[in-house]
C-alpha cells in the first residue's frame, strides 16, 4: 500500500479558507473582521480574494498586519475578463499574488490572465463553476489552473449551485490532472461561511509553506468530515476517518464502489479493473448529516 500523496507529505494539517471577500470590494465586513472571525472560527490560514476590477481599485487585500503566532494569511485575488462561451465575465482564482500584480489590461482575455497569475507564482483554481455554468472547454483554456472548487459554500445557499463535480469528473476523463478544493467565498451577507474548507499538509502554518502545499496537491477538501490517513494498493484502497455514513471510491464515468454503515471510521473498497480503468480514483466521505470531504484524484 502507498500512502496517498497529501497523507505521506510531512507536516501536520493545518485548516485554512481560501476564498473570501471584504468590504474592499462587495464584501459586508472589514479585512480585519473577516481575519477575526475565521481565526476565532478556529482557522489557522485565510486568503482574503476580492474580486480584481478596477471599479474596487483593482484590490489585492494586505492582511499581513492580521498574522499572529498561530493564524496567517496568504495573499490573493479573485481576478476577473470577458469571456466565458456564455458570454460571462470569467472568475478565476489566485491565491499568493504579490501585493504590486499588475492590473488586468484593457483586452486581456480570462486565460492571459490565469497564465499571468501563474507566472507571478499564484496557486490558481477555477471557482463555482456551476455556479455561472463554466464548460469544460472553457476549463480547457487554462490548462496551468491548478483545482476546481468542487464545493463552493455561498453558490450552494444563494443559487444551489455550489456543486462542481460534474466540471471535476469532465476534466479528469479527458486526462487532466487537476485537483478539488472547497471553500466558503463568504460576503458575510447571508450564513455564508464555516461552509467549506481545506485541510493543508505543511511542516509550518506559514505562508510559503502552505502555498507550497496547495501547489503540491498536498490537502483535501470538507464540509466537516476528516480523512485521517487514505493508502492505495493495486487492488483497493484503505480510508480512516472521522465517523461516516458513506464511504466511496469513484472512478471513470458511472465508475464507484461504495461502504453504508452508520459510524464506520475504517474502511477497505476494492478496486477492480473497471474501476481503476480510467487512471484515477477518488475518494469521498459522507457523515451522517450529509456533509462530505473529498480526496484529491489519485493517479494509477
Amino acid at each position: 500500500m502507498r500512502a496517498d500523496p497529501a497523507f505521506a507529505a510531512p507536516g501536520r494539517f493545518w485548516k485554512g479558507n481560501i476564498h473570501t471577500h471584504s468590504d474592499a470590494t462587495d464584501g459586508r465586513r472589514s479585512p480585519e473582521e473577516v481575519c477575526a472571525a475565521y481565526r476565532e472560527g478556529g482557522y489557522d490560514f485565510l486568503a482574503i480574494t476580492d474580486h480584481f476590477l478596477a471599479k474596487y481599485g483593482f484590490p489585492i487585500v494586505d492582511t499581513r498586519g492580521f498574522r499572529t503566532d498561530a493564524f496567517t494569511t496568504i495573499l490573493g485575488a479573485e481576478v476577473h475578463a470577458p469571456a466565458t462561451a456564455l458570454g460571462e465575465t470569467w472568475h478565476i482564482l489566485a491565491v499568493g499574488l504579490p501585493l504590486d500584480f499588475p492590473h488586468t489590461a484593457e483586452g486581456e482575455t480570462g486565460p492571459e490572465l490565469a497564465q499571468r497569475c501563474l507566472d507571478a507564482g499564484a496557486f490558481v483554481a477555477i471557482p463555482h463553476p456551476g455556479w455561472y455554468a463554466l464548460t469544460a472547454a472553457d476549463a480547457a483554456t487554462i490548462p496551468g489552473a491548478h483545482a476546481v472548487e468542487i464545493y463552493n459554500h455561498t453558490s450552494a445557499v444563494r443559487t444551489d449551485r455550489g456543486d462542481g463535480t460534474y466540471l471535476v469528473d469532465q476534466l479528469l476523463a479527458e486526462g487532466r490532472r487537476i485537483n478539488v478544493i472547497a471553500a466558503d467565498d463568504a460576503h458575510f451577507e447571508s450564513p455564508d461561511w464555516f461552509g467549506g474548507w481545506l485541510m493543508a499538509k505543511a511542516r509550518a502554518n506559514e505562508p510559503e509553506a502552505l502555498l507550497a502545499a496547495l501547489k503540491a496537491g498536498h490537502f483535501y477538501a470538507t464540509q466537516g468530515p476528516a480523512i485521517e490517513s487514505l493508502a492505495w494498493g493495486e487492488e483497493r484502497v484503505e480510508i480512516t476517518c472521522s465517523p461516516a455514513s458513506a464511504v466511496m471510491v469513484l472512478g471513470l464515468g458511472s465508475c464507484a464502489k461504495q461502504s453504508v454503515a452508520p459510524g464506520q471510521t475504517r474502511v477497505t473498497l476494492g478496486l477492480e479493473p473497471r474501476l481503476r480503468a480510467g487512471g484515477f480514483a477518488r475518494v469521498v466521505v459522507i457523515d451522517s448529516a450529509g456533509r462530505k470531504a473529498w480526496s484529491n484524484p489519485y493517479w494509477f
